[in-house]
């Protein structure tokens, strides 16, 4: 999965963001509005981390995300 659909499903990705990064409110993620460079602003001020480490945060969590998208792929071709 790659950033763009991130994007494209930013209203159904939220939930899972706010499960990750607790402090983040709706209203951020409202402000966010699925762009990546915003995302990492934000988690980098609520959490007083280093902007390195704001992006590695989101960056595992898109491949984890990216990772779930490709094992329900293959459940489902092994269904079918």
């Amino acid at each position: 999965m790659n950033w763009d659909q991130v994007q494209g499903k930013w209203k159904q990705m939220k939930g899972d963001i706010r499960t990750r990064w607790g402090k983040l409110t709706d209203d951020d993620l409202h402000l966010v509005g699925g762009e990546k460079d915003k995302l990492v602003g934000l988690i980098q001020e609520r959490y007083g981390i280093q902007k390195d480490e704001a992006q590695r945060q989101v960056d595992d969590w898109h491949g984890n995300m990216a990772a779930e998208n490709e094992a329900e792929k293959d459940k489902y071709r092994k269904a079918s």
